[in-house]
C-alpha cells in the first residue's frame, strides 16, 4: 500500500465528502467520519490493514467550492498536520452554473478553478508525503449532456494539475461510467450528484485501488 503505517490521511471536499461528519474535525467515535466514501475507507483500511493503523479524517463541507477550500485550507488541512491529503472538489463549482445560472457572482470558471486548485496543490505537495486528487463527477452517461461535458472539463483540469505536482490522480468519473453501463443513474444518485451507498462504494473502491489496496 502506498500509504505508510501510522499515517494521517485528511480528506477534504464538499457534501460528497462531508455526509454528516463531526465538527469541527471529522474523526473519532460514533460515526465522526460521516457516511460517505470516507467512512468506507476507514472501515476497509482498518479491516484489511489493521496493523497500519491509518488515521482517517473527514474535512468535507457541504456546498463548498474550490474557493471555499482555499479560505479554510490553513485550519482544515495544514493545522491538522497530515501525512497524506485527498482533495475532491468541483461539483458545486460546476453545478451552480446550471442550477443558479443567473447568479454569476457565485460561479467558478474553469480558469479560476484551475488557478485556485493549482495553488492549493503547489503549496501542499512539499509539506506532505502524498497528495491524492479525485476528479469531480456527474452521474450521467450521456457525455453530450451540458453539465456532464462541463464536469469532464473540470476533471481534465484536475488530472493536469495532479500530473504537474506529482499527485495521485483518481478518475472517479471513469469509475462511475463503468457501473453506468449496467445501472441507471437513479440507482446510484437521485440527483446524479449525491451518491447513495452504491455510489460511495464506487468512489471508495477506486480510491483503494489507486493506493494499492485489494478488495
Amino acid at each position: 500500500m502506498k500509504i505508510a503505517p501510522h499515517s494521517k490521511l485528511v480528506l477534504i471536499g464538499d457534501s460528497i465528502t462531508d455526509c454528516e461528519r463531526a465538527r469541527p474535525v471529522g474523526e473519532g467515535l460514533f460515526g465522526a467520519v460521516g457516511k460517505s466514501y470516507v467512512g468506507l475507507l476507514e472501515g476497509f483500511l482498518g479491516a484489511i490493514h489493521p496493523a497500519h493503523a491509518i488515521r482517517v479524517v473527514n474535512m468535507g463541507t457541504s456546498g463548498h467550492t474550490v474557493l471555499d477550500l482555499k479560505a479554510r485550507w490553513q485550519t482544515d488541512v495544514f493545522d491538522l498536520k497530515p501525512d497524506w491529503v485527498s482533495i475532491m472538489i468541483g461539483v458545486n463549482d460546476v453545478w451552480r452554473q446550471f442550477d443558479l445560472p443567473r447568479q454569476t457572482e457565485i460561479h467558478v470558471s474553469p480558469e479560476v478553478y484551475e488557478k485556485t486548485l493549482n495553488e492549493l496543490a503547489r503549496k501542499t505537495r512539499p509539506k506532505v508525503k502524498g497528495l491524492i486528487m479525485l476528479a469531480p463527477f456527474y452521474i450521467e452517461p450521456n457525455r453530450t449532456d451540458a453539465m456532464r461535458a462541463r464536469m469532464d472539463q473540470y476533471g481534465a483540469i484536475v488530472k493536469k494539475i495532479a500530473a504537474r505536482h506529482g499527485a495521485l490522480f483518481i478518475d472517479t468519473q471513469a469509475a462511475f461510467d463503468e457501473v453506468l453501463q449496467h445501472m441507471h443513474p437513479n440507482a446510484i444518485a437521485w440527483d446524479r450528484v449525491h451518491p447513495n451507498i452504491i455510489g460511495h462504494s464506487i468512489i471508495a473502491r477506486a480510491f483503494l485501488k489507486a493506493i494499492g489496496v485489494s478488495l
